[in-house]
């Protein structure tokens, strides 16, 4: 029986199986545990019921397909000057009130620098139509935020939070080829695909963790499998899919007491204009970062223009993996005007929502200062 199944991270059977299934399932599958079995050399009962183990424990936190979201909808990276007896609370608000909102992560530095004040720190989706600026001023209304930072990507070069796989990673390793560059256009999609997209990403179920996962959504969509399927294939084509993945917990222990990790670093880095999409490619490269991009960090961050982040479970060993890229620029002749680190602390993160009618529905609970309907408690920011 499952819950007789060892459901800890450390697990050797489960260990090999996050090494693949936390982001190493690119792409849209007809049969996503298959190709885990595949990658693992398990059966599929084996990863089904490890899988399904692991998810009804607490161990992995959500199954579910991704979504290429910055081409679906625009987006941003936002750094908050929130009061410090606020800053709580703002965290709580975001997370728990505004579905548009993903990560939400209260970060520090080592260093007192201008950019320190920003100590609250969310990627924010907002639907096509809709304006990034006049939600996030939603946002200080409804949490007492002072000011916002708004820091699109420009171009992503590496994005797969796979921590089982990283754990034991040497500061310098790194793949023989640049990284590939994805652009942030956004694409247009037909009402099928919309309706196909809504109930891919969904989160499954311990339930729906089974080989034949899609025929139900298939379903509920209303056309047949194949045509699901054909659907998901497509959008795949157009790079709007990410990838197939289990989530672990980033920050609070598991319920078996393990840390999957303890810091969270955001690493940011000044380099020559012109040279971004180099930089990016090149920082891409190296295997124990989970994201890479080129993001405008303006004055408010030292005109900082590449940005990355790196997970571990010990701080001086991150530092080390940042030395040794640091190191690499150096070698090729690019040159950093300005380095810092912010370090992660507090953390949530759920998939932000992109659905144009779920964002109706959400400002239909807005009175007209705009402020959501939430109880009297939050504050006004300049209270």
């Amino acid at each position: 029986m499952t819950s007789t199944l060892p459901v800890g991270i450390d697990d050797p059977i489960n260990a090999l199986i996050l090494s693949v299934s936390e982001d190493c399932v690119q792409g849209f599958h007809e049969h996503p545990f298959s190709e885990i079995a595949v990658r693992t050399k398990l059966d599929i009962p084996t990863v089904l019921s490890r899988i399904r183990g692991m998810l009804e424990a607490g161990t992995i936190r959500r199954v579910r397909q991704t979504l290429m979201a910055t081409n679906l909808a625009p987006g941003a990276l936002v750094a908050w000057v929130v009061p410090e007896a606020k800053l709580n609370s703002a965290f709580d608000w975001m997370h728990e009130h505004d579905p548009f909102t993903g990560h939400v992560v209260i970060r520090s530095t080592d260093a007192e620098i201008p950019g320190a004040r920003y100590r609250l720190w969310t990627t924010l989706k907002v639907p096509v139509g809709h304006d990034m600026e006049e939600h996030c001023r939603i946002l200080c209304s409804a949490t007492g935020a002072g000011a916002f930072k708004l820091m699109p990507a420009k171009r992503l070069f590496a994005l797969g939070v796979g921590h089982i796989r990283r754990r034991a990673l040497e500061p310098g390793s790194k793949s023989d080829e640049p990284a590939e560059i994805h652009d942030t256009e956004l694409v247009s999609l037909s009402d099928i695909e919309w309706r196909v997209l809504h109930v891919l990403k969904r989160e499954l179920s311990s339930s729906e963790v089974s080989d034949d996962l899609w025929e139900k959504r298939a379903e509920e969509v209303g056309v047949k499998l194949d045509q699901f399927l054909g659907v998901g294939r497509a959008l795949n084509e157009r790079r709007v899919i990410g990838r197939f993945s289990t989530f672990l917990e980033h920050y609070k222990p598991l319920s078996t007491g393990e840390r999957v990790t303890r810091f969270n670093a955001l690493f940011h880095w000044r380099v020559p204009v012109g040279r971004e999409i180099e930089a990016g490619q090149e920082l891409g490269r190296f295997h124990i970062m989970t994201h890479a991009y080129w993001r405008e960090g303006g004055p408010e961050f030292g005109n900082v223009n590449i940005m990355g982040v790196a997970h571990g479970t010990d701080k001086a060993r991150l530092l080390e993996h940042k030395a040794a890229i640091d190191a690499h620029f150096a070698e090729i002749g690019l040159h950093i005007g300005y380095t810092n680190v912010f370090w992660g602390g507090r953390s949530e993160i759920k998939p932000s929502e992109i659905s144009p009618l779920a964002y109706q529905d959400w400002l239909a609970q807005t009175n007209v200062q705009g402020n959501p309907l939430v109880p009297a408690t939050v504050a006004h920011p300049h209270a």
